[in-house]
């Protein structure tokens, strides 16, 4: 290791960077990166089960042990032996500084043997003539506080997360001013020339828009593959109704056989699970399979011990919400209809299935209409992974609302919902669509605008 440059900095990575992504090692340029022996303790509690937490886990312990092959963890090791670009790792072995973060917050537990690690680090490097910063990276708030207040610099993982949530990419605009021929041609041919009606350069593909003339509107879509605008019209689908709009312009989006990926984000009352769930059900002949699976996160974070009985019935409370979706599709119709008993003959042969999202890791999503709803509550690694199962004839939903997050190392700006949102804006497979009026209830709009 190359000594003597004072600009290069250590970070200590705690438990909670390495399970929201297990390469976060390989995210920190030419410095140097380091990993007290308690964060490796803590890993070996988590490396057994099915969620993504431990899957972080055991690929994090795999590479560890792939980068340090014959050498010892306590020394200070290339990370990437083929370029000089990135720095060095090691394990930081002891936790007995002299300011002790045990005694100082009165309390043994691993975070403050994390803080210990950090602690004594920076006072070895203090005592070197090229001192060097070091810094404790944690995803967990109120760690980065305890270790400000002893005088140890903290800071946030930022790798994966977008640098503004008020600009996000909402995926539709309000244009006024459009004349009235255009408006006209949008109605009378469907189509019309994206310069013709926005008067700009190239628009977002997939984008959506409400253009208003002074005597009437439109509901348009900007096709990417044909470079035109087309009109909207309002659908039903599988006895849904749009009320608004940004439902309009979900339901296109959900049915629209070029867009592979969907994402839509809103607070709770809008309509995203129930849209995509009908939308699936209206496409019903056109895949294999619909799945439908949300990511098990408790209120409270309490386990799925707490419940009485076996997995399944400890698995239902956290899918009731979906099958409520499903029950007030079908009660769309009379239970003397086709359509009504449909959907229970579905459910029963399994062309329908709900289930938590854990059960879908490793599987081969080929021919699948795939929903995953609270898609705010995952890692950005966990969106990429999904998507990257995506088989021919496949296509992903995710709803959610970013300011809903029930994860406690994750925020608005680091979840996998606003991740996909911010990266995959403007490309020809994907569309978004924000929905932010509320059509549940008055009752449920008051709660969101005023508590």
């Amino acid at each position: 290791m190359t000594t003597g440059d004072a600009t290069r900095k250590i970070f200590v990575l705690d438990t909670s960077v390495i399970l929201y992504a297990h390469n976060a090692i390989m995210n920190f340029a030419e410095h140097d990166v380091a990993i007290p022996i308690t964060v490796l303790e803590e890993l070996d509690q988590f490396k057994k089960g099915n969620e993504n937490k431990n899957f972080e886990a055991r690929e994090f312990i795999r590479m560890l042990n792939q980068l340090s092959a014959n050498q010892m963890l306590h020394t200070w090791i290339p990370i990437d032996s083929r370029s000089d670009k990135k720095g060095h790792f090691k394990v930081l072995m002891g936790f007995d500084s002299k300011v002790d973060a045990r005694q100082v917050f009165g309390e043994e537990k691993a975070d403050h043997r994390i803080l210990n690690a950090a602690l004594k680090l920076q006072e070895e490097e203090n005592k070197s003539k090229s001192a060097r910063r070091v810094v404790l990276v944690s995803k967990d708030i109120n760690l980065r506080l305890k270790a400000k207040s002893l005088n140890l610099p903290s800071e946030d993982y930022e790798t994966g997360k977008i640098k503004n949530v008020q600009t996000l990419f909402k995926g539709k605009n309000e244009v006024s001013r459009i004349s009235v021929e255009t408006v006209n041609k949008l109605y009378e041919n469907g189509s019309c020339e994206a310069r013709e009606a926005l008067k700009k350069s190239k628009p977002v593909d997939n984008s959506y828009y409400i253009l208003k003339s002074s005597k009437n509107s439109v509901l348009a879509y900007y096709n990417p593959l044909e470079q035109q605008i087309e009109k909207v019209e309002k659908k039903q689908v599988y006895g849904i109704k749009p009320r608004n709009a940004e439902q309009t312009f979900a339901i296109h989006a959900l049915l629209n056989p070029n867009i592979k990926l969907v994402s839509l984000q809103g607070v709770a009352g809008t309509g995203k699970t129930l849209l995509a769930l009908a939308g699936a059900l209206e496409q019903r002949s056109s895949f294999r399979q619909i799945y439908l699976a949300r990511p098990i996160v408790p209120l409270s974070n309490k386990d799925i011990g707490y419940l009485p009985g076996d997995i399944k019935s400890k698995l239902n409370p956290y899918m009731d919400p979906l099958w409520d979706n499903l029950k007030f599709i079908q009660n769309q119709f009379d239970e003397s209809d086709k359509d009504y008993h449909r959907i229970t003959e579905m459910v029963e042969k399994e062309k329908l299935v709900i289930t938590p999202l854990a059960y879908i890791r490793g599987r081969s999503l080929s021919n699948i209409f795939f929903i995953v709803d609270e898609a705010q509550n995952l890692t950005p690694h966990e969106v990429k992974t999904i998507i990257t199962r995506a088989g021919e004839n496949t296509k992903i939903i995710f709803t959610g609302d970013i300011y809903q997050i029930d994860t406690p190392y994750l925020d608005t700006q680091s979840n996998g919902l606003s991740y996909l949102i911010d990266k995959l804006k403007n490309h020809p497979l994907y569309a978004h669509i924000t929905l932010e009026k509320g059509e549940r209830s008055e009752l449920a709009n008051l709660a969101n605008e005023l508590l």
